[in-house]
Parts: structure tokens; sequence; C-alpha cells
């Protein structure tokens, strides 16, 4: 796993309890796994910042943040991993998230142009609303669970390839004595 790497953008645990800014959370902040990265909590960040990838809100970091606290989850990671979605990847994955809503809901996909503009929104909740946000809350989901599952799997195949090759190095210096 890329742990080093990600580790050197974490901030410490004493800038933390330093931060006056946090200081309105108490002692909630100061949990290790919610700024360590190990299995779980990588796991389940990245299954939470997929989870809210695909909610059409402005507000998706606060969000992933808010829910890596109780889950216990790296908050950094979960935030990063919301920015999956970004003013790039915004239009296909949306897309894809109102293709998979009109499927599910057995109706035909309708011709829009974006406008932005609120009269637009407003308009579009009654015509293509009803599938975008049931394929986004599908996607959702299923993106949010793959995330968490293949990271899991990931990282346990990480640690069994490491012991093997200690197990490997050992038994060649075993081996040449």
């Amino acid at each position: 796993m890329p742990k080093k790497f990600i580790r050197r953008f974490l901030p410490d645990h004493q800038s933390i309890k330093k931060n006056k800014a946090l200081k309105i959370f108490g002692h909630v902040l100061h949990e290790p796994n919610l700024w360590h990265l190990n299995r779980r909590s990588a796991s389940g960040a990245f299954g939470i910042g997929l989870f809210f990838a695909f909610w059409p809100v402005p507000f998706q970091m606060w969000l992933s943040a808010g829910v890596a606290i109780p889950f216990r989850a790296n908050i950094p990671l979960s935030v990063a991993t919301v920015w999956i979605t970004n003013p790039f990847t915004i239009p296909p994955i949306f897309y894809g998230a109102y293709k998979v809503g009109t499927t599910v809901l057995g109706t035909k996909p309708e011709h829009f142009e974006f406008q932005f503009s609120w009269q637009w929104v407003v308009e579009s909740i009654n015509t293509i609303g009803p599938a975008f946000l049931v394929g986004c809350g599908i996607c959702s989901v299923v993106f949010g669970l793959l995330g968490y599952l293949s990271l899991n799997w990931i990282w346990r195949f990480q640690v069994s390839k490491a012991w093997e090759r200690r197990k490997q190095r050992r038994n060649m210096k075993a081996n040449s004595l």
C-alpha cells in the first residue's frame, strides 16, 4: 500500500491537538484511527468517500468527514476520495447515474441540455430528477461497498505478499549460512 506516501500529507496528532479551530470538537478528533492508516480505517474511509461522491450536493466533503468520525475511518482519506467527483468527472459520472436510474425505473431516457440556471434545476426535478436521484442512490451504495471491499482485499493481499517476501528472505538468509 502507498501508506508512506499518504502519511506524508496527514497531520500529526500534536498539530491537531494544538489547533484552536478544532478544539470545539473536544476529544472526538483525537481518536487515532481518524488520522492513521490501517486496513480498517483506510478501507472504511474509501467506502465512505465513494458513497458520498455520488451525492449531488455541494457539501460532500463535510458529510464524508462527519460520517467517518463514528465509523472511525480515516478522515483525510474519506474527504480526498470524495474528490473523485470534480468539475471534470461530474458530467460523465452523473450521466451514468442517470442512465442507471432510468434502467432501474424502466423509463425512457429523455434528451436534455444542461443549463447553468436555477430555473433549469427546478424544471429538471420533475423530468429527469427521479431517475437521476435513484441512479445516484444506487451508484452510491454499490460503489461505496465495492470500494470498501476492494481496498480491504487489496490491503490484505499486499500484507500477505509482504509476509511471503519476508519469509523468503529469512529462508534465503538461513540457507546461505
